[in-house]
């Protein structure tokens, strides 16, 4: 009988910690403290270098177009040939600023920001920029002409880091050459198709196109927007 109540005691014993074993497993294995999730989220594990994005495979010009220095020529296989050159000019009193692009991205006239912007005082030249509190007094000097128009501070950051460039280190702004194609019928050019407005023109390119029977002049017209994609961009070509 003595033998029989030892027999379940330690049975029972037994069972009690083959239960704390299986609770403390279950434990480990289960969802993770505060703690231990924030340690995870401190240290991330690093992504993969992300792909080329397909959707701006369409800003790149097609095969057989020639680009450098913000031109772009195309020569079809009748022997037509049209060259975009320039479109970068700034008015002498912007001091090299894209003033029309920079307005129109925020949605107003060339001179209300031109107005915003006489209250700016720039940093000095060779210096690494405006202090702390240059810059304070340069965003609220804008932003007491441009914040009546809608615009607040969030957007005239996102235009001025957009076309922010250092000209002394040889950078210009953000633009995207144009590109066109001629039109012919029966071998004689009929017109200009637009294959790519391209876009960061702040005044209207020169167009060359020279074909069988010599040059031909043709004029842009340009288009101000408040899609960076599409302000500065050709609108429309007419041929003389």
């Amino acid at each position: 009988m003595k033998r029989f109540i030892v027999f379940l005691s330690l049975l029972f014993a037994c069972s009690i910690v083959d239960v704390s074993l299986a609770s403390a497993c279950d434990t480990q294995s289960g969802p993770k403290t505060s703690a231990e999730a924030a340690t995870v989220q401190d240290h991330p594990q690093k992504k993969p270098n992300k792909k080329p994005d397909p959707a701006r495979a369409d800003s790149q010009p097609p095969s057989g177009v020639a680009t450098e220095a913000g031109n772009s020529s195309v020569t079809d296989q009748n022997g037509y040939t049209i060259v975009i050159s320039g479109g970068y000019n700034t008015d002498a009193q912007d001091h090299g600023r894209p003033t029309v692009l920079i307005a129109a991205a925020l949605g107003v006239p060339a001179d209300v920001f031109r107005q915003a912007f006489s209250g700016v005082t720039p940093a000095g030249a060779g210096s690494s920029g405006p202090t702390s509190e240059q810059a304070q007094s340069n965003k609220a000097a804008l932003m007491k002409v441009l914040q009546p128009y809608g615009i607040t501070n969030e957007r005239l950051d996102e235009v001025s880091d957009y076309y922010r460039y250092s000209e002394v280190k040889g950078e210009v702004w953000i633009r995207t050459p144009a590109v066109l194609t001629p039109t012919i019928k029966d071998g004689v050019l009929t017109g200009v198709t637009i294959t790519n407005a391209g876009s960061g023109y702040s005044s209207a390119p020169t167009i060359k196109i020279t074909g069988p029977n010599g040059a031909i002049t043709a004029t842009a017209t340009i288009a101000y927007t408040s899609d960076f994609k599409t302000n500065g961009s050709i609108a429309s070509i007419s041929i003389q």
